[in-house]
């Protein structure tokens, strides 16, 4: 199954509280659960002005039907096409 990163722009996100970020995860999880079994949240990444979310997703609609129905942003969503890290440098 595809796996995507999700570019959410979202203004003092690096401010935002724990009960605030409790919220959102709550709302998210809500949302997921509703839609189904075929769409997974698997981590996300706060910055300061943005969240960087990480789905896997049948495709990129259903991964925007979430951010729709949880009212949360989806500026860009790319699907990863490979991953790598340093023990890709080994032969």
């Amino acid at each position: 199954m595809p796996k995507y990163v999700i570019e959410r722009e979202i203004p003092n996100a690096g401010k935002l509280s724990a009960s605030e970020l409790q919220a959102i995860s709550q709302k998210s999880c809500g949302v997921l659960n509703q839609m189904g079994s075929q769409i997974q949240w698997v981590q996300s990444y706060v910055t300061d002005d943005k969240i960087y979310c990480t789905y896997i997703a049948p495709n990129e609609e259903m991964v925007r039907e979430h951010a729709q129905q949880g009212g949360f942003p989806a500026n860009r969503v790319s699907e990863i096409k490979a991953v790598i890290d340093p023990t890709t440098a080994e032969s």
